[in-house]
């Protein structure tokens, strides 16, 4: 059978055929070059099969890619970096709000806001000059699930709920309501949506402004992206509110504490280096 007819398992059990094509644009997305590209394909090759599931396939990359370049291996692994941040969604409601905060909001995670009537607890309340923006933060720490239509019916009627208690301070301000999710949407989900105004954040939509494209192009990687941290670490890193590769490169005194000592110390650190100073392309 030809490299290209293979058929994989998707994490949500559909089948899916192999592309080369698709599967080297990803190996390029993390910074890999054309001949640590061909060096991926070279050694899979051979044991790629029919009936394997994707992310056996992407596992298999993802420890070639670390025998070259650390750095590359953690950019490809990058969903699988972001479900990570759980088990609760809380350091993910932190990432998302530092996406914001790169964007120039001012951010507040987990606030309690009073609405017409009822409180709510809202993941992410951002300001910028006349805007006041809500984002509700759908997470999932496995792969394959979608957030169906159920999901924007039912924070559409929360937003209208706090803007009916004047959650905007004047006529001047306008909001803007987001979701956001680690995972996709459905085609209702997305289509009642945007018939209510309402923006989405999944991990590959927008196409070519997803959370997948945002995470490189501003190189706001997550501390669990870091492929030489153990779970245990990663775990650490995320209980002390350490949830950003930028922050820990600030911080590096919370991989001694975490227990991290020579000479793995020195090779984290340069994979922390690696990963804010080179941002990503985006083919």
């Amino acid at each position: 059978m030809q490299f290209n007819q293979l058929i994989l398992i998707k994490a949500n059990g559909k089948p899916e055929a192999f592309s080369e094509e698709k599967f080297r644009r990803s190996l390029a997305r993390s910074g890999a070059g054309n001949v640590e590209i061909d060096s991926v394909i070279d050694n899979i090759r051979g044991k790629i099969h029919s009936g394997m599931t994707t992310r056996e396939l992407y596992r298999m990359a993802t420890s070639l890619l670390r025998k070259s370049s650390p750095s590359h291996a953690s950019r490809f692994g990058l969903k699988k970096a972001i479900m990570e941040l759980g088990p609760s969604g809380y350091p993910f409601e932190r990432f998302v709000a530092a996406l914001f905060s790169h964007k120039g909001y001012e951010v507040e995670v987990g606030q309690i806001v009073q609405g017409k009537c009822v409180t709510h607890e809202v993941d992410v309340l951002g300001r910028k000059d006349k805007e006041i923006m809500l984002v509700e933060c759908k997470y999932h720490n496995r792969a394959g699930f979608t957030v169906d239509v159920k999901i924007p019916l039912y924070i559409h009627s929360r937003f209208e709920d706090l803007l009916e208690n004047n959650l905007l301070p004047d006529p001047s301000f306008h909001f803007t309501g987001w979701i956001a999710t680690n995972s996709r949407f459905s085609d209702d989900a997305v289509s009642y949506a945007l018939c209510r105004g309402m923006k989405l954040l999944g991990w590959d939509f927008p196409k070519n402004a997803g959370l997948k494209d945002w995470i490189d192009k501003f190189g706001l990687y997550p501390v669990t992206c870091v492929s030489g941290l153990s779970s245990a670490e990663k775990k650490f890193l995320l209980e002390k509110e350490v949830v950003l590769v930028k922050e820990l490169s600030h911080n590096l005194h919370w991989l001694a504490k975490a227990g991290i000592a020579e000479p793995r110390f020195s090779r984290i650190c340069q994979e922390i280096q690696e990963l804010i100073q080179d941002t990503a392309p985006n083919p």
